[in-house]
């Protein structure tokens, strides 16, 4: 049976994401990666309900807006981490019960959490949601499956500790949702002729310039609408367009309806990608490996592959995350 301790360290990743997400119940919402942060990259992306960024987390950084903790609370739903690993779904469940957007259905358990959480201090919050053991399955429900079993060690000074934070619009002014703060971090008003994309990229960039040259851990993720679901609505209104001039179609309209048919299927494609990973994340290869390294090793191939690779990986040194 699992504590309330027992939450698993969850990867970085648009489809482990997406999936937590409809393990929440939440409808209407996916998480797509970001490449790069150049102009442009969320025109096909829109609309962006919120970002989740990873970065190297520094013990004593200091936040880079003021705290809020005034009753700005009552309206904002922001929870303090109060459990290790919690990170990653704390930052999710941050930016669905914090959207107001038609597209986006939190589902019956998100509903539930917030209402019942909603008037208490954001510790009070943390606790509760850690606590959930709905939120807590779904969370672990994401892990991968380990080969072995390893004595766990005390963390020292030299560990790497990576943490999940959140950014997304609320009441016209541009917040920070990290768990280890006391409460949101507040970035300023959003005009009304402003995007907050481009409110937030200066902020997230001057993030990651505070670390050293050559510091490549970050990932930035947006919270976004179905994809699916939006280009079924697109198509549904071309169709429409179309029924409207008597079933004849514009050169515009011979080009767009073909390429959000296309637009679909890869986004079912993808969709069953996702579960194939998961699977495959879920699955235990021990029994294969380890009939595969018998066989090898009768035909007196294990040791001059052992040595191959060896030699591969001295060429390439240590792997890197991607940014």
């Amino acid at each position: 049976m699992e504590s309330a301790g027992d939450w698993c360290l969850i990867e970085s990743d648009p489809g482990v994401f997406t999936q937590l997400i409809k393990k929440f119940g939440a409808k209407g919402v996916q998480v797509e990666e970001l490449w790069t942060i150049d102009d442009g990259i969320f025109e096909n992306l829109r609309p962006v309900h919120g970002l989740i960024f990873l970065f190297k987390y520094l013990q004593h950084e200091e936040p880079s807006g003021p705290v809020v903790t005034d009753s700005r609370l009552d309206k904002i739903y922001f929870a303090k981490q109060v459990i290790n690993n919690a990170c990653a779904t704390q930052a999710v469940i941050s930016l669905l019960l914090n959207c107001v957007h038609p597209d986006v259905d939190i589902g019956p358990e998100l509903t539930k959490l917030k209402e019942f959480s909603m008037s208490f201090d954001p510790k009070m919050r943390g606790l509760t949601l850690s606590n959930s053991s709905t939120i807590r399955s779904a969370h672990n429900s994401m892990s991968q499956q380990p080969l072995f079993e390893i004595d766990p060690k005390m963390p020292t000074k030299d560990d790497d500790a990576y943490h999940f934070v959140g950014y997304m619009p609320i009441d016209g002014r541009l917040y920070e949702l990290d768990g280890l703060r006391e409460g949101p971090i507040d970035h300023g008003p959003i005009g009304s002729e402003q995007d907050w994309l481009d409110v937030v990229m200066p902020i997230i960039m001057k993030r990651i310039n505070v670390y050293t040259e050559g510091e490549i851990h970050f990932n930035l993720m947006a919270l976004v609408s179905d994809r699916k679901m939006i280009y079924e609505r697109q198509l549904e209104e071309l169709l429409s367009e179309t029924q409207m001039l008597g079933g004849m179609e514009t050169d515009e309209l011979e080009n767009e309806i073909p390429s959000l048919r296309m637009l679909i299927e890869y986004e079912d494609v993808k969709i069953a990608r996702y579960q194939q990973e998961m699977a495959r994340r879920r699955h235990n290869y021990l029994p294969f490996i380890i009939v595969l390294l018998k066989i090898l090793a009768e035909e007196k191939k294990l040791m001059p592959l052992y040595e191959k690779a060896k030699e591969r990986a001295a060429k390439k040194g240590p792997k890197k995350m991607k940014v």
